[in-house]
Order: structure tokens, then sequence, then C-alpha cells
């Protein structure tokens, strides 16, 4: 290989480690835009047409950042995660349980409400068997809810919690938290004109967080 092609090379290989601005910028429109296909038609039924159209650009366009769909599911995905899990990253071993489990409540239900489209986007993958991220589930989301169930645990131990499976308390927050993203079309069904007024979200989590949160207070 010559100098001017190792340059190249290196020079690419840069490129790709730092994105420009304007590359940053276009890829996030492509997961956004992706985002809300899959969510509608799942991976099978989506196409990279339906995503470049929905994110105003040629498909040559976005096929400059993503080579392929499951590129982007890949990274829709990960985004999403990413997303998830750093609430529950943060979970402080030495803050006061019940704020740091109010705190991780709260963020998850803001998650959901703002983001309704990449909790259905999870469900499904995982309905469908986590054919793209069975892995990441068996060793980086096992490896911190095991970390963090230890911690809850702990805070058990000490009288801090009332007696409670670790895991499973993470289980009901994720179902609780995610089931107004995952299930709008029939709490709307059954709530009626009451999700869209103002001040359900804080009615939502107020409710949430109470009958959560007194289940697990230290009893006397």
């Amino acid at each position: 290989m010559d100098v001017k092609t190792e340059t190249a090379v290196d020079s690419l290989a840069e490129d790709e480690r730092q994105p420009t601005r304007i590359q940053a910028i276009n890829r996030g429109i492509i997961l956004d835009a992706a985002l809300d296909v899959f969510s509608v038609h799942g991976f099978k039924g989506s196409t990279v047409d339906q995503i470049a159209e929905r994110a105003g650009m040629s498909k040559p366009n976005l096929l400059y950042y993503y080579r392929r769909k499951r590129d982007i599911y890949a990274a829709v995905l990960e985004l999403t995660l990413d997303a998830w899990l750093a609430p529950l990253e943060s979970l402080d071993p030495d803050g006061d349980p019940i704020e740091e489990l109010r705190r991780y409540i709260s963020k998850k239900l803001e998650l959901s409400a703002e983001r309704p489209e990449a909790s259905r986007l999870f469900a499904n993958e995982i309905l469908a068997g986590a054919p793209a991220i069975g892995g990441f589930l068996s060793t980086r989301l096992k490896r911190l809810v095991q970390a963090k169930a230890a911690v809850i645990g702990q805070w058990v131990s000490e009288g801090r919690l009332a007696p409670v499976d670790p895991h499973h308390l993470i289980f009901m927050i994720w179902a609780t938290t995610q089931h107004y993203a995952d299930f709008d079309v029939q709490v709307r069904a059954i709530l009626g004109e009451q999700v869209g007024k103002p001040g359900f979200r804080e009615q939502t989590a107020q409710a949430v967080l109470s009958i959560i949160l007194n289940g697990i207070r230290p009893r006397p």
C-alpha cells in the first residue's frame, strides 16, 4: 500500500470514528424516521424506501450512512436501550432508596411518554424472540440488572426497604412504566378523553409512584 492509499484509508477511518456535525445530524434524522417506521410496520414490514421518504432524503443518501436496513434497525434499538439504561445505571447505592427509585420510575415514565414509539419497537423485538438484541439481553443487560438487584437487595437487608425480591421489583417497574406506551390504545379506550387532558401525565406518575413506593417503604 503506497503513502497516498494509506493516507486515504486513515482519513476514512478517522471520518468513521468522528462523524462531522452534519453527519451526526443526518444520522439522527434517519434514526428518528426509522423509529417511526419500524414501530408501525416492524422490521420485516419496513423498507429502506419508507425510511428515506420519512427522513426526507433520497435512498442513496440514506445508504451512505447505513448500508442495510438491519444496520438502521440495530442502531435504533441501540439508541433506545442506551436511553433506557442510563437511569438504571445511575441508581446510587449510597443514596436514599425511596428517592433513588422515585427518580428511576419517574424517568422511565417520562421516556415512555415522550418516546412511545421506542417502547413499542422494543416490545415488538422482544415478542419476536429478540433476534437483533438477544446477545445484548444475556450480557450487558443481565450484568446491569444483577448489579442493581444487588444494590436493592442490600437496601432490603439494611432495613431501608421492605422485604421485596429485587429482580421482580425491577421487572414490575419496567412493565408498569412501559404499559402507558405499549398499550396506549387500551388506556385511551378505557379512560377516554381523560388521557388528553392537561395534567394526565402528572396524575399518572403520582399514582404509579404512590402504589410502588408505598409498597416498598420500610415497615415498622
